[in-house]
């Protein structure tokens, strides 16, 4: 895509906020190749996915022939951004800092072209020059250039100060002073002239185009992408196991693939342009079969093999194809022991030390499957329970090693929704106990 035409690309699918100097910018962009970046504070051990949406908007500049900066806050991560927060973030210790944004730098090395010669992404950490700054220096060369009625008139910082039991301390205050000094760090070192982030960094980024003009002279540019959310009013990357993380023994490929599958109608054209690489009329077509065949799910399962491959690749991506696909057809038995581990992460487990005269009845008296042994017998006799995707009517059945899973898994479906994992043996399986 022509540099000229990639901002209007951007609008067409939704994804700017708002931008300082559109036009500006726009023939910024047509000019020739710029630098662009975007920070992640490391407040965990993983990003989530609502960290996906400015990771491929990088890599949207990347294809347009910008250079990408991911910046990892090691330094601002450890103070704290107030930015969307209704209370006062902990500090987290520097060492555990530091090792998430080890963690960090590691996970974002798959979204990027970090080889590409010249126009290869760069990963930086602002520890590196916030940590050698001195305090008497930055207060009288940088902290003068920042007035204090417009820091408080900031939204991030009214909305906490109009709540006096929650508060702002001076350390949070402080945050928009040192996110504005990376900007200008990256101006001077980098060349970088153009900062995106989330819909609630317009403040810090405007703070730091500011800072660059104080004392450069120099022009530069912020874009912010739209908070991300549902249709239905609920969090987008939150499911009821929790939230969504792009690591993968936090949120396995199976899930992932699993939270976009389940995507509503209504928000499945609009998550196509955020966070896939297929064309306008490709996402179009998609959407036009979707409102004629609904129960057909089409746009949601090309939006579940698109988000999981850039997240996950290829091997994760057939893991959860294949995971899924068993389950549709309840040949459970076909899963490898990490795709159960995958599959039923998060349904109910019993561990069962031995299975020595154990029966079925046992087992779903045990599980609570069945809440008496009467009740069991009506649930057999109706054949609503599978067993490692084989319908079992005889409450006296055996359960043996032959039977389970790997020698000892059961995978229990009552009806056509509620499973149960069932270990045999005195280690936990998949799932834990």
């Amino acid at each position: 895509m022509r540099s000229s035409k990639f901002l209007r690309d951007l609008e067409a699918r939704g994804l700017v906020a708002d931008v300082t100097g559109r036009e500006e910018l726009e023939a910024h962009l047509g000019q020739g190749s710029r630098v662009v970046y975007c920070g992640f504070d490391p407040t965990a051990d993983s990003l989530h996915i609502g960290s996906l949406l400015p990771l491929l908007a990088l890599r949207r500049f990347q294809l347009a022939d910008h250079r990408p900066i991911v910046l990892i806050g090691g330094g601002t991560g450890l103070i704290g951004d107030p930015s969307g927060k209704t209370g006062e973030r902990p500090l987290n210790p520097a060492d555990q800092v530091e090792a998430w944004a080890g963690r960090l730098k590691r996970q974002v090395a798959r979204f990027l072209d970090f080889e590409a010669g010249a126009g290869g992404a760069r990963l930086l950490d602002n520890f590196t020059w916030l940590s050698r700054l001195d305090v008497i220096a930055f207060l009288r060369d940088v902290g003068k250039e920042f007035p204090v009625g417009a820091m408080l008139a900031r939204e991030s910082v009214r909305s906490r100060l109009g709540r006096a039991e929650v508060g702002l301390s001076y350390t949070e205050f402080s945050y928009q002073i040192l996110q504005a000094y990376d900007f200008l760090e990256l101006w001077r070192a980098e060349g970088c002239t153009l900062q995106i982030g989330g819909a609630d960094q317009w403040g810090n980024i405007t703070a730091g185009i500011e800072l660059i003009r104080r004392k450069t002279g120099g022009t530069a540019f912020g874009l912010t992408l739209p908070l991300v959310t549902r249709s239905d009013g609920g969090k987008f990357g939150k499911t009821e196991a929790g939230t969504v993380w792009l690591d993968a023994a936090k949120t396995s490929a199976y899930e992932m693939y699993q939270f976009w599958l389940n995507t509503a109608d209504a928000d499945v054209d609009r998550f196509l342009k955020y966070f896939t690489f297929l064309s306008l009329d490709e996402i179009a077509d998609l959407s036009e079969a979707t409102a004629r065949a609904p129960e057909k799910r089409a746009a949601q399962r090309v939006l579940a093999r698109e988000a999981t491959r850039l997240i996950h690749g290829e091997g994760g991506l057939r893991e959860a194809e294949a995971i899924t696909e068993a389950l549709f057809t309840g040949d459970v038995a076909a899963l490898t022991e990490e795709q159960l581990a995958q599959a039923f992460r998060e349904v109910p487990t019993t561990r069962f030390a031995s299975q020595a005269g154990l029966t079925l009845m046992d087992v779903l008296l045990r599980t609570g499957l069945a809440a008496s042994r009467r009740a069991g017998r009506e649930l057999l006799a109706n054949g609503a329970i599978v067993v490692n995707g084989r319908r079992v009517t005889d409450p006296a059945a055996a359960v043996s090693p032959d039977v389970a899973l790997h020698g000892r898994y059961l995978v229990l479906r009552k009806g056509k929704r509620t499973y149960h994992l069932v270990t045999i043996g005195n280690e936990v399986g998949a799932g834990g106990e």
